[in-house]
């Protein structure tokens, strides 16, 4: 009798537990679908309202979540590691990125229809890199990292993107005054500069000549961090390897080549580099203005850009690209079942979303945008603002990391 109550109970436990992890499933299975559907109907809708080209933006932008989701490919990381426990292996990937991309995008934007962002380095941008910087490792993601994590369902990332926005828009009413000031006249003279200036090494170099030096600087600070990294630990840390390529998780080196494939793909399809935090001021200044507020009479905002706040925001590629890199992270997120928003947040993680976002929003519009459209996008352009922006970047960002090692954050 005892027996057969036991065997009873464990048939019992069994189908519980069977039971569970049927709807555990069913659960996880909703992000996949829901993405499924979100996709579809962004590119039936931008196709509809913008043209063919829109409809491939937002393909291109879910194969950018869905990549940047498995790889766990982000900045914040790994210039956070690099400073802070002497691990390069995320850094070196990056390079290999920027790498992958350029030996396409130079002799695109030497020889085709396709521009870079060659832009110039200013006071104000300066101090927006470095701002970004230090706000990114408080905001736990850059552009590009805010938008993946989003889509794969981290809640207080969701703050952090909301107060991306509103940095973003209040960044629009400053600029012309961070644009005004100029170097000191002391660095200017020894310099030969003016109150600002932009080198396009495309241009002066050639796509070769310009590669060739991409190449040098890059291998040469990836050879320094594998020195610090040995001389630290001893050892190189493997990077991780690929599991699967539907369900993740991806090695750093899927992710960078999956990336580049983006990077160059943007560049044939919308004729620029690839960007994220324009759309960002855009949708705050298009929440701004339905609340009231005339930002159509600030500096900023107006011919082209004007245009942009009141025409659907469907007509803006940065926009659809980030919706499409939202759905695709969430895709990825249902496929490696690790859909599991938390909605319980202490009050350092609330105000640390908050500061992040308003810092980074703010630093992205002084210094033409984050990771991705000034630092990546600069670099795959041949323009020397790319470089500025990464090296005070790094030095906001590991200035962060000091203080929020010193907080006990």
């Amino acid at each position: 009798m005892r027996a057969e109550r036991e065997s009873s109970s464990e048939i019992e436990r069994n189908f519980m537990s069977v039971e569970a992890e049927e709807t555990r499933k069913q659960f996880q299975n909703m992000p996949v679908i829901g993405a499924t559907l979100a996709l579809f109907a962004l590119v039936v809708t931008a196709g509809n309202i913008a043209g063919e080209k829109q409809a491939l933006a937002v393909l291109i932008g879910g194969l950018a979540g869905f990549a940047l989701y498995h790889a766990s490919f982000g900045f914040t990381a790994a210039w956070r590691r690099i400073f802070a426990e002497r691990r390069g292996v995320g850094l070196r990937y990056q390079f290999l990125l920027i790498v992958l991309t350029c030996a396409v995008s130079f002799p695109l934007i030497a020889y085709t229809d396709a521009r870079g962002f060659i832009l110039p380095v200013s006071m104000g941008m300066l101090f927006g890199s470095f701002m970004f910087g230090f706000g990114m490792q408080f905001g736990g993601g850059c552009g590009s990292g805010t938008l993946f994590v989003v889509g794969g369902g981290s809640t207080r990332m969701c703050i952090t993107l909301l107060f991306f926005v509103i940095g973003s828009v209040i960044g629009t009413l400053h600029l012309g005054w961070w644009n005004s000031i100029a170097f000191p006249q002391a660095v200017q003279s020894s310099l030969g500069i003016g109150d600002k200036f932009s080198y396009g090494m495309i241009n002066n170099l050639g796509p070769l000549g310009a590669f060739a030096i991409l190449c040098v600087l890059l291998g040469g600070i990836a050879l320094w961090s594998i020195w610090i990294e040995k001389r630290t630990h001893g050892n190189l840390e493997p990077p991780r390897k690929t599991t699967s390529f539907i369900t993740g998780p991806w090695s750093p080196l899927a992710g960078a080549i999956a990336l580049a494939i983006v990077g160059i793909l943007t560049l044939l399809v919308v004729g620029r580099p690839w960007g994220v935090t324009w759309a960002f001021a855009l949708w705050g200044a298009k929440g701004a203005n339905a609340l009231g507020v005339d930002v159509l009479s600030w500096p900023f905002w107006t011919g082209w850009k004007a245009n942009a706040v009141e025409n659907s925001v469907f007509r803006d590629v940065t926009s659809v690209m980030n919706f499409g890199i939202i759905a695709g992270a969430l895709a990825a997120a249902g496929l490696a079942s690790k859909w599991r928003p938390i909605f319980s947040l202490s009050k350092v993680e609330i105000s640390t979303a908050i500061l992040g976002g308003l810092l980074m929003g703010y630093g992205a519009r002084l210094a033409y945008g984050c990771n991705i459209g000034a630092y990546l996008g600069g670099l795959v352009s041949g323009s020397v603002h790319g470089w500025a922006w990464a090296v005070m970047a790094f030095i906001g960002s590991s200035l962060a990391v000091m203080l929020k090692r010193r907080l006990g954050i």
